[in-house]
């Protein structure tokens, strides 16, 4: 599972522009399975998202590929980590570590 962390580059009326293509994005996303659950973070200075169900070298390329990465009013950190413990709504996507 993947912590994907936004951070604006530019300003919020920069990163507004880019909005739709970016939501248009997230949806293909979520519509394949790969996106759980994403949002704006506070103070409004990027986002999260939460993906699963692909690789490393996968999750960097869905991230090179957002309009916001595109249009360069953002940068990721992504971060990886096993899903070992979930609330119950969470439990289809509970990971076991390899032994």
């Amino acid at each position: 599972m993947f912590v994907m962390e936004l951070t604006y580059t530019a300003p919020v009326e920069a990163v507004e522009e880019e909005m739709d293509a970016h939501i248009a994005w997230l949806d293909g996303y979520y519509a394949s399975g790969v996106f759980l659950a994403s949002g704006r973070k506070v103070p409004r200075d990027g986002g999260m998202i939460l993906a699963r169900g692909v690789s490393r070298a996968e999750i960097e390329k869905i991230a090179a590929e957002d309009p916001f990465t595109l249009a360069g009013v953002c940068t990721y950190r992504i971060t990886e980590f096993i899903a070992t413990k979930t609330s119950s709504d969470l439990a289809p996507v509970r990971e076991n570590p390899a032994a």
